[in-house]
């Protein structure tokens, strides 16, 4: 059985092909070691389609689209364009990996596209983020996106356990601080 896997980035939606599943095997842990080495995992996956996004703001949307599991017109189309046709009635011959189960099942819903989502994908993944700037050799960011992503827009969307951690490794610490900083004054300022 064939598959792919989809990867979102903050430029582009893309689409590998996982070539190699003999070589490696569907084995998280041999996954995880052949991800060390690019010329292996070169081999393994493939760049199919990367449809950069328009602009920062459709990077957002598309983003947010995704993270709340709905797949956007953008995305449908660059599935339909680039992955085998699911032929009514009879079973299809691959699957496509996603890291959001969520979205997986939205996609199977609306296109019937067989969706997984589990570590061997997630390790997948993991991997073609690491080599991601590999795969694209010619992405080049044009100076205006590099401006509104050091203004704020590349990070204005955390998701929920991203806020989360941030306030706990960073809110949290810095209040504690403060507090005891003012009551060390204050207490210096009494004797």
């Amino acid at each position: 059985m064939a598959m792919y896997v989809q990867y979102k980035s903050s430029s582009g939606y893309a689409i590998f092909e996982v070539h190699g599943l003999d070589e490696i095997g569907q084995n998280t842990e041999a996954v995880r070691t052949s991800v060390s080495d690019l010329s292996r995992f070169g081999r393994v996956v493939q760049l199919t389609a990367f449809p950069p996004f328009e602009s920062a703001l459709d990077a957002l949307n598309q983003i947010n689209a995704v993270s709340e599991g709905v797949m956007t017109d953008e995305l449908r189309s660059l599935l339909e364009l680039n992955l085998p046709k699911v032929k009514e009635g009879k079973k299809p011959k691959f699957s496509l990996g996603l890291a959001e189960p969520k979205l997986g099942s939205h996609i199977f819903e609306a296109t019937k596209i067989p969706c997984q989502s589990n570590e061997f994908v997630l390790e997948l993944l993991r991997g073609v983020r690491q080599h991601f700037d590999r795969f694209i050799k010619d992405l080049k960011i044009p100076f205006w996106v590099s401006r509104y992503i050091a203004g704020g827009v590349g990070v204005s969307f955390p998701t929920e356990q991203l806020f989360r951690s941030l306030v706990v490794t960073l809110l949290i610490p810095l209040i504690i601080g403060k507090v005891i900083r003012e009551s060390f004054q204050r207490f210096c300022k009494l004797s």
